[in-house]
């Protein structure tokens, strides 16, 4: 008795069977992937906690530019300074008050809130005069 042949398959090239290397390489494009996600997420927490560390920074500026400013004002009469440099010039400050961006901090007088008293803030990243990103 003859034995039948088993029909005969035709096999595509991205169908074949590759072997050990091939698993090896499907293997290491999964771990290339995991690596790049893995690496955007610390790129993107670092960001976060980088400008989260520039507010506080900013807001600590802030604080010590307000004392400046409610000295400079016990001591002229209620009168509020013109610019920040009158702070430094009359030793209230050592040097004018900047954000963590680098930019001079904003005295309003007289306040938003309080219109006998004053207001200092920072324009935030972007820089933008009173900006929705302003730190206060």
């Amino acid at each position: 008795m003859a034995r039948r042949r088993a029909p005969s398959r035709v096999f595509f090239p991205w169908e074949r069977r590759r072997g050990v290397f091939g698993q090896l390489g499907r293997a290491r494009a999964g771990i290339v992937v995991v690596v790049v996600a893995a690496v955007t997420i610390l790129v993107v927490l670092r960001r976060r906690e980088s400008l989260k560390a520039n507010v506080r920074a900013t807001r600590a500026s802030i604080t010590v530019a307000t004392r400046a400013v409610a000295s400079y004002r016990a001591d002229h009469g209620g009168t509020c300074p013109k610019n920040l440099g009158e702070l430094t010039a009359g030793r209230y400050a050592r040097e004018v008050p900047v954000d963590a961006w680098g930019r001079p901090l904003r005295v309003t007088c007289p306040g938003r809130r309080d219109a006998r008293g004053f207001e200092v803030s920072s324009d935030g990243p972007d820089g933008e005069p009173f900006g929705l990103d302003r730190v206060e």
